[in-house]
Formats: C-alpha cells, structure tokens, sequence
C-alpha cells in the first residue's frame, strides 16, 4: 500500500545524500517533495504540515549542517518523527483477570470488522486463549452465516443467540463463555454505511450492558482522507481503546491510515496484511516507519521464519549447510515461503527490495507452478538433480502442464540457489562435516547477510526485472 510513498520518500533521500553539505534551501526543497509525497498519498494535510514543520526544525540545526553526512541525518530525522506519528512504541491488547475478557468492535460497514473478528479470535486461541466469537450484526444479511464460516474454519465456537436483539445476544455469550470456560468473548458489532446516530446508539448501549475491557475500532486503510471525520466520530461517541488497521495490503494510497493515530491519540494495535486468518499482524511503529523509508523489516521477516520453521526444520538447515543442497530442500523453502505471507510479503521486508521489484510480479502463482514441476519428479530426480537429461525435463513439463522451458528455469533457479548455498558456507567458515549444532553450525559467525548486489542478481535470474 505505501510503496508509492516509499519511493518518491527515497527519491528525496537519495537527492540529499548526494550533497557533502546541505544548505537551508536545500532542506526547504526536500519538505517541500515530502509534503507533495504525503498529500499525493492522501493523508491529512493538516498532519502533514505539522509533521514537515517539525521535521524542517530539527533539520535546521547545527548537528544537521555541520554534519559530515547530512542526509543521513535527515533520513534519520525523517524516521523518528514517523515512527512518532504512527506511535512511538508497540501498543498490546491489555487483557485483564476477568473471566471472560471481552473485546468489542466497532466500525464501519465494509470496514472489515467480522474478518477481523475472526483473525483476532484465531490470534489469541494461537497464544493458549479460548475464545467465543458473538454475531451482534442482525442487520447485514448473513452476517453471522459468514462469521460462523470463520469460526469453522479457525474452530472457534460463534454465538448467535436469538439473532434479534445485539445488546442480549452479547450478553448471552458471557453468559455461554462462563458455562463454557471461554476465557475471551469477541463481539462482533454491526455497521453502517456512513456514521449516524442509530449506529452509535446501538454500539453505546452493548458497551453499557457488557462492559467490554477492551473496545477495537476497525479502519479499512484504503478509506482515504474521509477515515478521519470517521475515526473522530467514534471516538467522541463510543470512545475506543485502539485500532485495527484492515486491509493494509491493498493498493490504495494508504495515507489515511498514517492519520489515525494523530488523529485520536488512539494507538494502531494491529494491521490486517491478508486474507488469511493468520495475517493479523501486532503493529511496531518503528518497523511500519522503516518499512515506508524503504529500509525493511528484517526483524519481522525473522519472526516469521522463526514462527514458520519447526525443530525438523532447524535439522534440515544444519544437513544443507554440511551436506548440500537437493530439489527435496528447495520443495520446503517454497512451501516455508508460504507460511511466511509469500514472495510479496517477503521481499516488502528487505530492505531496499522495493527498488529491485518495481514492476515485478510477484504474485504466487510462480510459487504454484513451481511445485507443480518439483512435483513432477520422480524421488530419485529430487535428490539427484543431475541426472535430469532432455527426455526427463520434457517427461517432468508434460507432467506438472508446463512448458519444458518452465522446467529449465527452475532448474537453473535450483543451481544458483545451490551456489549461494556454497557461499553462505564459506561465510560461515563452515566446512562439510564441522557444523554444529549452535546457531545453525555457526549462523552466529556469519560474515554478514547477502548484499543488495546478490539480491539484485537473485531477482535478475527469476525473471523479475
């Protein structure tokens, strides 16, 4: 969603660090770029005044023009007072004592409040919760049928009650998670198309019956500057304690989403980066900011490897890194870069990445047709890729629906993985037989990651240019 940001913020990035020294001129340009770059991605402009004003006062001072590397104290600046903007620091969802917690949301229609109800439910039952989730929308037509849905999917229960009354079907469901020993009960609260007043009434007086330890207003990123009167609105009415950010991978300019915190002073608890029930992210100020000036999310990116990977996982690393590589090995990197949110998800936290994919497809249907070939193989193939000659490559394309091209491209992706296998290897310093169990036989020694150069060349070799 911020991709356009991010690169016209870097075009400004790179101007300044080009220049040894920077004048007073030189910074009233760049803000100058940086206001357009945010109003252009539609957040409000009365944050991007005050925002630019602030970062404009701080670039002026002597530790920036004396600076032997000015730019990068810009870029600097220009970080702080984003991650400022967005938060400053990571907000949790406070859970209290009380059995059972309950989490009401609010919104509106079209927002993505019942997904989001959903995904949190699945979130919390991941750290050792029971939840319930309860279908407060009577209006919507099937509503509850598409929570209900969800929950089947994620298995976890969904109340319905009577289906008529919102206020008694919430407190039903407390009621249910008592007899029940649910621990979290997830009410899920109808909408409308616009604020009004009947709306506001109804999410006033669920609050007022269930008392609720946590209310969640759920913001649809690609609402645009109209977010703000929206937000605004809850927070004088129904007065919520956060905000989950939906559909943050979608294409729109995004920028009303970087408002709701300056805004209502309401922290962003989580973001909603899919489809998936599992893509109900904890938002990190920090690493949202570094991930819009083009500098990644490493930090997250490991986070979910190390949430991906599994103790047979681990074991297999250690083998590649001591025995080497086979198509075997590269079948579960492509099925781990699906536990990961896929090659969009991956590359949007390298650093840099977003310069290198401009343009790019990176869709997964790569990834399917991929396994589809691997697939194809026969277990000796996989563990002998050598071995595949002409006929056995046009054996392998009739087989997976390819063409014997697709099968020459993967296997030409396969050997410069394994060379960047060999790589990694030396530098680890590791030798065939000496790696040890410690940090993947020595992952702590490692001289440095891949350059963006490698990154470059990797790109280049799948086509993504």
């Amino acid at each position: 969603m911020f991709d356009n940001l991010a690169d016209r913020l870097q075009g400004v990035f790179d101007g300044l660090k080009s220049k040894g020294r920077l004048t007073e001129e030189d910074i009233s340009k760049a803000m100058k770029e940086i206001r357009m770059a945010l109003l252009e991605a539609d957040v409000n402009y009365k944050i991007v005044k005050d925002f630019t004003n602030k970062i404009k006062e701080r670039a002026l001072g002597a530790d920036v023009l004396e600076s032997l590397t000015p730019g990068q104290q810009v870029v600097k600046i220009v970080l702080d007072e984003l991650t400022s903007l967005l938060g400053d620091t990571e907000s949790k969802l406070t859970l209290t004592s009380r059995i059972p917690n309950v989490i009401m949301l609010v919104g509106l229609q079209g927002s993505g409040k019942t997904t989001a109800a959903a995904k949190l439910a699945y979130l919390l039952k991941e750290q050792g919760r029971r939840p319930v989730l309860a279908a407060c929308d009577v209006y919507r037509p099937a509503a509850a049928d598409q929570l209900e849905t969800l929950g089947n999917e994620i298995d976890v229960k969904v109340f319905r009650g009577d289906g008529k009354d919102p206020v008694a079907i919430a407190q039903s469901a407390i009621k249910f998670a008592v007899d029940d020993l649910k621990d979290v009960v997830i009410v899920d609260t109808a909408g409308r198309l616009h604020v009004d007043e009947a709306m506001m009434q109804e999410a006033k007086n669920i609050k007022a019956a269930v008392k609720p330890d946590q209310v969640l207003m759920v913001v649809d990123a690609m609402t645009g500057q109209d977010i703000v009167t929206v937000v605004e609105a809850f927070a004088n009415e129904v007065d919520f304690d956060g905000v989950i950010i939906s559909k943050l991978d979608g294409d729109a300019r995004g920028g009303g989403a970087l408002s709701v915190r300056a805004v209502t002073g309401k922290p962003i608890k989580f973001v909603s980066m899919g489809e998936k029930p599992d893509s109900l992210e904890v938002f990190h100020p920090e690493r949202m900011a570094k991930r819009i000036l083009g500098m990644g999310d490493v930090v997250s990116l490991i986070e979910k490897a190390q949430k991906a990977a599994d103790e047979k996982q681990i074991e297999d690393a250690e083998r590649i890194l001591r025995d080497g590589f086979t198509l075997e090995d590269f079948l579960k990197s492509i099925k781990g870069m699906r536990k990961m949110g896929g090659l969009n998800s991956i590359m949007s936290a390298l650093p840099g990445a977003n310069k290198l994919t401009q343009g790019a497809d990176l869709d997964d249907s790569m990834i399917d047709r991929m396994e589809a070939i691997i697939y194809s193989m026969t277990k000796e193939e996989r563990l002998k890729p050598k071995i595949i000659n002409g006929p056995r490559r046009a054996r392998i394309a009739k087989g997976a629906g390819v063409e014997v091209y697709d099968v020459n491209q993967l296997l030409k992706i396969f050997n410069d993985g394994t060379k960047a296998m060999k790589k990694l290897q030396n530098q680890m310093g590791g030798k065939k037989g000496k790696g040890k169990r410690k940090g993947f036989g020595g992952f702590g020694k490692m001289g440095g990651m891949p350059d963006m150069g490698d990154l470059k060349s990797m790109m280049d070799k799948l086509g993504l240019k």
